[in-house]
């Protein structure tokens, strides 16, 4: 069965230009590069990933790309760009004949309530369509009510949820989380991935009981149609292996039926990111 890590990231480790990296995360403070993750594909089974920006410049999209040019098993590449940018219509001419740039992202949970609804942002986001870019949205849990009302305004858009939203897993909390996640489902053009929840649990002390309610709640308001599943690598080492972490996530999708496991794994993935593998 084809699978796919749909959410990983690389970086050469800066403390300054890493900041969120804190001491509690010491095990992330170091380069992550494509010959630290390409092992850890092949051992779990996996035939490639996207790679995901963690910085936010152009410096980054550049790097990425270069990175995928270099490993075949990088498939695609969600990049970032300036959506504000008066110069935006250029930044896209310039990535668009790259054949594996298909979407980009920006660290929206670490922007102010109304970031998403700001005239400039919507006026960049409208120019994605043109150029078959998708985007990715990261946002934590109580910035769920806005994302929606983005959505709303963009039915043609392509959108790709990260990490669930990042519900309080932690604390065992389900709503609003729950209410809220579900309405931005109602939207047919948002997808979510299955991934970065091992980091909104207790890292140290985390069970499979512990997701079982916010993997049920995504199932179903999702369907098996519209999820796909990443590791968010080297993140999610704050919390377990790579191998715990993809293994965690594989337990729940077992459940499914062979069809739609395929889905998950990768078929989805390859219609919503518009891959074309070789």
């Amino acid at each position: 069965m084809l699978k796919l890590d749909t959410h990983q990231h690389f970086w050469h480790y800066d403390a300054i230009e890493y900041d969120w990296i804190s001491s509690e995360m010491a095990v992330l403070q170091r380069d992550f590069l494509p010959s630290d993750l390409a092992p850890l594909l092949k051992a779990e089974g996996f035939s490639g990933s996207v790679a995901v920006q963690a910085r936010q410049s152009l410096a980054e999209t550049d790097w990425l790309l270069n990175l995928a040019n270099k490993h075949d098993f990088i498939k695609a590449v969600v990049g970032w760009v300036d959506l504000r940018s008066e110069r935006l219509e250029e930044m896209l001419e310039r990535y668009h004949n790259h054949p594996k740039f298909v979407g980009v992202r920006h660290v929206i949970q670490g922007e102010a309530p109304g970031f998403m609804l700001q005239k400039s942002f919507q006026n960049g986001l409208a120019k994605l369509k043109k150029f078959d870019l998708r985007y990715d949205l990261l946002t934590l849990h109580h910035q769920l009510k806005e994302a929606t009302e983005l959505v709303k305004k963009f039915p043609e858009q392509v959108f790709i949820l990260d990490h669930i939203s990042k519900p309080l897993i932690k604390e065992g909390r389900l709503e609003p989380w729950a209410k809220d996640i579900k309405k931005l489902a109602e939207c047919p053009n948002v997808s979510c991935k299955l991934s970065g929840m091992v980091t909104e649990a207790n890292w140290q002390n985390w069970q499979a009981k512990d997701f079982e309610p916010y993997v049920e709640t995504v199932f179903e308001v999702f369907g098996p149609k519209r999820l796909m599943l990443g590791s968010d690598w080297p993140v999610c080492t704050v919390a377990g292996t790579y191998q715990e972490v993809m293994d965690l996530s594989q337990s729940f999708i077992s459940r499914l039926s062979g069809t739609e496991q395929e889905d998950i794994f990768a078929k989805n993935a390859l219609e919503w990111y518009g891959l074309e593998l070789a």
